[in-house]
């Protein structure tokens, strides 16, 4: 790979090598996790019909808009992309191949996406008083929603691509990785953002048919 492919590792060497000290490396994956968070927020925001002018008028909504994102979003997205990070950092100090990493990366994210929702939607009801207040309730939400987060039709939706946009250069690298170690001559790096944004596909997907199951 070229200069570009080395800058980029090295940027990631940096900031997410095993080497780091646990503070450190959680704070660059929270950095990671806000920038990835904040544009697809903010788009999410100007795209549903009325949600604008509804957050700007009452100051409750836009309190519970908060609050959701802080007790929901980031700790999704943040727990994602590490898990991903972790297995990237492996991956570069050759405790992984890079086959293998690729294949446990999809899943990680994708479990650990319906896990945390499975548990902070019943949290949510508990101690906030959301879904009416009832954990089971929260829980039966769980699937249907997730089931339309692909399609960006709600907040989960958000935080779907916030984990998939961030995991995107990881993804570069370890495709480069894997073709090297099959020994396929991949050098450019179009193709190598080709196959990351069809990871990217198959992780949308993966998510939209496990919720769909765990809605019926």
């Amino acid at each position: 790979m070229g200069e570009r492919d080395s800058g980029l590792l090295d940027w990631l060497d940096r900031h997410f090598s095993v080497a780091l000290p646990f503070s450190r490396f959680a704070l660059n994956v929270l950095l990671l996790s806000l920038a990835g968070l904040g544009p697809v927020l903010v788009l999410y925001v100007v795209l549903a019909p009325g949600l604008v002018s509804h957050l700007w008028e009452s100051g409750a909504a836009l309190g519970r808009f908060a609050r959701q994102i802080l007790t929901n979003g980031l700790p999704v997205v943040f727990v994602v992309n590490a898990l991903g990070l972790i297995l990237f950092a492996q991956l570069r100090a050759r405790q992984l191949a890079p086959l293998r990493a690729l294949a446990l990366d999809i899943p990680a994210r994708i479990g650990a996406f319906i896990a945390l929702h499975l548990v902070v939607y019943p949290a949510s009801a508990m101690l906030f008083g959301s879904f009416g207040g009832d954990p089971a309730q929260a829980l039966r939400v769980v699937g249907p929603t997730l089931a339309q987060s692909a399609g960006f039709a709600n907040l989960s939706g958000a935080y779907l691509y916030a984990t998939l946009i961030s995991a995107v250069p990881l993804h570069v690298t370890l495709a480069g990785a894997t073709a090297k170690d099959l020994r396929l001559r991949v050098r450019s790096m179009p193709v190598l953002i080709l196959a990351a944004l069809i990871i990217f596909g198959a992780q949308a997907l993966m998510l939209t048919g496990l919720a769909v199951l765990l809605s019926g």
